[in-house]
């Protein structure tokens, strides 16, 4: 049986890139795009679209059914900065959507799933350095509340049903062909549509507040690389470290400077800091290198030389 995708979530900040990059590689009849709303981009106007709820079983096993799906990427979520100002709805979307996904795998009717993990699972009492694959996890966010028991219950449905899901624990990421998200490594994207605007940019986070962040591009490319691994290949169910690079605002603003000398950069941290103060500041990622070969291209120079050259002023 060919592979058929199912994107829901296709039109946030990763989904846009990732049905674009699966598209190129399977077709466009073999990967449908899904969303809560339909809007005039070229994820809905390229290719099959669907509009989906992902609270709705019924429509999603519907979509599954009418197009014969095979793998299914879960892609919606609401971020951690968006989690925090509504967390009733944040815990039900990012559970109720994965429980929906991993059921209808259960049930038989898709055979491989992909789910987004974050950072975010790690909290105050996890190693910040370096942090290991298995460690401390206390989240104190909402997002990274759901996304770590999102883990273990993936981890459990692939031990007692045997359903094939695969997660990554995203690092921030940074992306030119879609805006923020309301996540907190958002400022990374941001800051390169204010170097462009005015030449100056205010920082919700302060200087030396070290994330590890990731280039898009190397992200779908993880992503990706995970779900065609040989199922032996995958043998954390959780989610696995990804860790990238780690930088802070300060050496952001530096690399930007040495392209466009006259940027400027304020820190006025604000409820974000706490959020970032919880998260590690980098992360050991020798699993996803020893199990699927995984290694990162983008580095910091890299990431600020095409984000200057691709991002666009309205």
């Amino acid at each position: 049986m060919s592979t058929k995708i199912l994107i829901i979530g296709a039109c946030g900040q990763i989904g846009t890139e990732l049905t674009q990059k699966l598209r190129s590689i399977y077709g466009n009849d073999n990967v449908i795009a899904s969303d809560i709303r339909k809007l005039n981009n070229d994820i809905v106007n390229n290719g099959i679209f669907e509009v989906v709820n992902a609270l709705d079983y019924n429509q999603i096993e519907h979509l599954i059914e009418q197009y014969q799906i095979t793998d299914v990427y879960l892609m919606a979520a609401l971020l951690s900065a968006t989690a925090e100002k509504n967390p009733a709805f944040a815990w039900d979307l990012n559970m109720n959507s994965l429980f929906h996904v991993l059921n209808l795998a259960k049930a038989g009717k898709i055979k491989k799933i992909f789910w987004p993990s974050s950072i975010a699972v790690f909290g105050p009492t996890t190693p910040r350095e370096n942090t290991p694959q298995y460690t401390i996890m206390e989240p104190t966010t909402v997002y990274g509340i759901s996304k770590q028991a999102g883990e273990r219950w993936c981890e459990y449905y692939n031990l007692k049903f045997g359903v094939d899901v695969r997660s990554i624990r995203y690092p921030g990421l940074i992306s030119y062909k879609s805006l923020p998200g309301g996540g907190t490594t958002d400022y990374a994207v941001d800051i390169f549509y204010k170097a462009k605007e005015n030449k100056k940019f205010n920082c919700f986070l302060k200087e030396d507040t070290a994330l590890p962040m990731m280039f898009m591009d190397d992200a779908i490319k993880a992503t990706i690389d995970l779900m065609d691994a040989p199922t032996e290949k995958v043998k954390i169910r959780s989610s696995y470290n990804l860790g990238g690079i780690s930088f802070t605002p300060k050496e952001l603003a530096e690399e930007i400077r040495k392209e466009l000398p006259n940027f400027s950069i304020n820190y006025e941290p604000d409820f974000r800091q706490a959020i970032a103060d919880s998260w590690p500041n980098s992360i050991d990622e020798t699993h996803a290198q020893n199990d699927w070969n995984w290694k990162h291209t983008f580095d910091l120079k890299a990431i600020v030389k095409t984000m200057l050259d691709k991002v666009k002023i309205s």
